[in-house]
């Protein structure tokens, strides 16, 4: 079962999203949505309008929304060529936009295929320990959805361990818990959003940060119980941080890389 549950509107190019707390992230008392979760059911209806599926994607997030407000996502498709398409949707709360994203979608039929990117050697999932969190978080939020064990680098408390990291690197394998939940574009698009979780690592302090844009870039999709997310942390600067997320599968195949801005937060 997919973790994105949209409505269909009034019509094709419509859709609606309850935000539940399954899809946001934050203290018990002050929930939102969580941006991937947004970036995620962005895609969801550009994929379900057009018919294609997303090469790329880029989310900019404007507003916060809650749990209990209901979403509309407006597509708009100005592009539809033979094997590609240009779209855009926008997500709003009433007249409040929430975050827009653009996107181009298609397949090319008979194009070579190759990969560059190497999976960094990590121990297996199983070898590896579960992560833990250092706040204070509802047990059935976003995070409840996914199994997270740390391959590389420090979470948790372990954060203000050794102070910041000499590269910025750190890395988890995720999986959903739904053994049903399929490991496609839309779960990618969540996991994706999980590189603001390695900015404590690479500072070596409590920290994290709020996304100002996500953009998402998806490789071939493959089969696979465990991703591994290969986060890098490039630099912290005037209250912003910037990096970027390998999502490869355990066969070593790429399967999508992303990047962010972020505003930083301390804790």
């Amino acid at each position: 079962m997919s973790l994105i549950a949209l409505q269909p509107g009034r019509d094709a190019a419509h859709w609606l999203l309850t935000v539940t707390p399954q899809l946001s992230v934050g203290h018990p008392d002050n929930l939102f949505l969580f941006g991937g979760a947004g970036m995620a059911a962005g895609l969801s209806a550009i994929e379900a309008t057009t018919g294609r599926p997303t090469v790329w994607a880029a989310a900019q997030y404007l507003s916060y929304a809650r749990p209990g407000q209901t979403l509309t996502l407006d597509v708009l498709v100005p592009v539809n060529g033979k094997y590609t398409s240009q779209a855009r949707v926008v997500v709003r709360d009433g007249d409040n936009e929430i975050l827009t994203v653009n996107a181009a979608l298609g397949t090319r039929p008979d194009a070579p295929e190759a990969q560059w990117a190497v999976m960094p050697d990590v121990p297996a999932p199983e070898a590896c320990p579960v992560m833990d969190y250092n706040w204070v978080r509802r047990p059935d939020d976003l995070n409840a959805s996914f199994h997270k064990r740390v391959a590389a680098g420090r979470f948790g408390a372990a954060q203000s361990e050794g102070g910041p990291s000499p590269d910025g690197v750190a890395r988890l394998w995720v999986q959903p818990q739904d053994p049903a939940a399929p490991i496609d574009r839309i779960a990618l698009a969540v996991m994706a959003d999980f590189l603001p979780s390695g900015i404590g690592n690479a500072l070596g302090t409590a920290a994290g940060g709020n996304s100002l844009d996500n953009t998402i870039r998806f490789a071939r999709i493959v089969p696979t119980k465990w991703v591994l997310a290969d986060i890098r942390i490039h630099a912290a600067s005037q209250g912003f941080v910037h990096g970027r997320l390998h999502l490869f599968a355990q066969s070593g195949e790429l399967l999508a890389t992303a990047s962010q801005s972020m505003i930083l937060r301390v804790r």
